[in-house]
């Protein structure tokens, strides 16, 4: 018989899963429903329903009119109010217990991102390792955000796509892991966006930097950048880049 009583840990397992997939990919046949499922022991419809309860306080989802299931949201808002007081600290500790649940570390199961720590001790390690998983976390929600794509070339080969944050992660710790603060892009514009060459803004198309544009005699200028001038990027599946973010940047990091 399936448990009833979700605890804590699991709520927080289900957001986690919640923040990284597409909302039209909720239900009970997604591959990541039914392997959260297998682990927690609970079958994959009620897994989907949980991910429809956070929906339903999400505020993407509440400003669009759609519900989600207001079922069990009394149960999932506490969750969802405490990511958004402390994002770094719950999306860590998220990662953590999915580890620990599939009987590994946080150290083996992100070893490909943490191989280079082995010298570090103490709280320096300890920082690091949770950056470098928070950083992953934050690049998994944007790619699903965006199905994986390009928002400016539409390029789908995840290994040449990068999480680009719109308000640098050193700048603003309680953005950082915000999904409305990144921006999925190939690594040409995701360096020429960070170095602010190029910017996008709050209408959400593509605008040049002078130190561009005095390229325009070049063969590259033709190939990669006078066709993205003032192209609407791809809209994401759920949240849009906020646009008092796109105004920081263009403020702040474009060079006008």
């Amino acid at each position: 018989m399936p448990k009833i009583l979700w605890t804590r840990e699991e709520l927080i397992l289900a957001f986690n899963l919640y923040l990284k997939l597409p909302f039209g990919k909720m239900h009970k046949n997604t591959p990541e429903i039914i392997e959260l499922a297998n682990l927690l022991g609970r079958t994959p419809s009620s897994i989907g329903m949980r991910l429809g309860n956070f929906a339903s306080v999400d505020p993407y989802h509440i400003l669009r009119g759609v519900g989600g299931l207001k079922g069990g949201m009394n149960q999932v808002k506490p969750i969802w109010d405490e990511f958004n007081e402390n994002k770094e600290e719950l999306t860590f500790l998220s990662e953590k217990i999915r580890a620990e649940k599939e009987n590994t570390t946080i150290e083996k199961k992100y070893q490909d991102i943490l191989f280079d720590l082995k010298d570090l001790k103490g709280e320096t390690v300890t920082r690091e390792v949770k950056t470098r998983v928070n950083q992953s976390f934050f690049r998994e929600m944007v790619l699903a955000n965006y199905a994986s794509k390009c928002a400016i070339t539409g390029i789908d080969i995840p290994q040449l796509l990068l999480a680009s944050h719109i308000i640098p992660w050193s700048k603003n710790e309680n953005e950082r892991l915000n999904p409305e603060n990144g921006i999925c892009l190939s690594p040409l514009y995701d360096k020429a966006f960070d170095k602010g060459l190029i910017s996008i803004n709050t209408n959400y198309q593509i605008i040049l930097s002078k130190e561009i544009k005095v390229k325009t005699q070049t063969t590259f200028y033709s190939n990669h950048f006078a066709p993205i001038e003032n192209l609407k990027i791809i809209e994401p599946l759920k949240y849009l880049p906020k646009k008092e973010f796109l105004e920081y940047h263009l403020d702040t990091i474009f060079l006008k």
